[in-house]
C-alpha cells in the first residue's frame, strides 16, 4: 500500500510502462494518454528532469508530495484528495439498467461526456489504461466508470460521472460496483481519488466499503519555460 503514496511512479515503472515517456529519475504518461507525470523522489532535481518531457505551456499533474518549483514551473491549483480503498465485497445493489462494456468505437462519446463533467484529467487516449463501463438512455451515453492508474494488485476507479440531466438515479453507483466486483475477483483492491470537498461522493463510497487511507494532494501545474 506504500506505493500508493506516489501511484503514478508506481504505475508508470510497472504495469503500465509501456504508456510512459520518461527515465529513472522522472516519468509521465505519454501526451494524450493523460496529463500525469511522476518522480521517483520529491526533489527538485528530480523537477529538472521532468521538465525535459514537457513542452513550454504544458499544463501537468504531479500527485503526492511537491518539492520546490525550480524556475519554469508554476503552480496553478491545489486539489486535496481523499484516497480512498476498498478492501471488502462491494454490497449487493439492484441493478434496473444494463451496464455495457465499452470500447474503442465509443471513446469519443466517452471523451465528451467526462469533459463535459469532469474536465481536465481524462485525453482522448486514457482509456486505454483499463475497462470502461457504461450507461446508455435514448441512445446516448450518460454515465460512465473506468480504470485509470494501475500498480501491482492495486487498480484505481476513475471517470466516475453523470450527464447532470441523469444524476439521482444510482447510475454511478451500478457502475462502481461493477469495477470493484470485477477486480476484487481478480485479487485486485480498487482504489480512488476524491476532492475533500465532494461530500456526497465520499457518502456514497463509504456506503460502498470504501475507506479514507490518506490525504493526497494533485497539484496543477504549468510549464512556462
Amino acid at each position: 500500500m506504500d506505493k500508493l503514496d506516489n501511484p503514478a511512479w508506481w504505475a508508470l515503472t510497472g504495469t503500465q510502462q509501456s504508456f510512459a515517456a520518461g527515465d529513472t529519475s522522472a516519468k509521465r504518461y505519454q501526451r494524450g494518454i493523460l496529463p500525469f507525470t511522476a518522480v521517483e523522489e520529491a526533489t527538485t532535481e528530480n523537477l529538472l528532469a521532468l521538465s525535459e518531457l514537457l513542452e513550454p505551456g504544458e499544463t501537468f499533474f504531479l500527485i503526492g508530495e511537491l518539492p520546490h518549483l525550480p524556475a519554469g514551473f508554476q503552480l496553478l491549483k491545489e486539489l486535496p484528495c481523499a484516497q480512498m480503498i476498498l478492501q471488502r465485497p462491494v454490497p449487493a445493489i439492484q441493478r434496473n439498467v444494463t451496464v455495457a462494456k465499452l470500447t474503442e468505437f465509443n471513446k469519443t462519446e466517452m471523451f465528451n461526456l467526462i469533459n463535459k463533467v469532469q474536465p481536465g484529467y481524462y485525453e482522448p487516449e486514457t482509456s486505454q489504461l483499463g475497462n470502461y463501463f457504461g450507461i446508455r438512455q435514448n441512445d446516448q451515453l450518460v454515465a460512465i466508470a473506468g480504470e485509470r492508474m494501475r500498480l501491482e494488485r492495486l487498480t484505481e476507479i476513475s471517470a466516475i460521472c453523470t450527464d447532470p440531466a441523469y444524476t439521482g438515479r444510482g447510475y454511478a453507483q451500478q457502475l462502481i460496483v461493477q469495477l470493484c466486483h470485477t477486480n476484487l475477483e481478480q485479487g485486485n483492491t480498487p482504489f480512488l481519488h476524491v476532492l475533500q470537498t465532494n461530500e456526497r461522493a465520499i457518502r456514497l463510497y463509504e456506503y460502498l466499503g470504501f475507506v479514507t487511507r490518506r490525504v493526497i494532494s494533485f497539484w496543477q501545474m504549468q510549464f512556462t519555460v
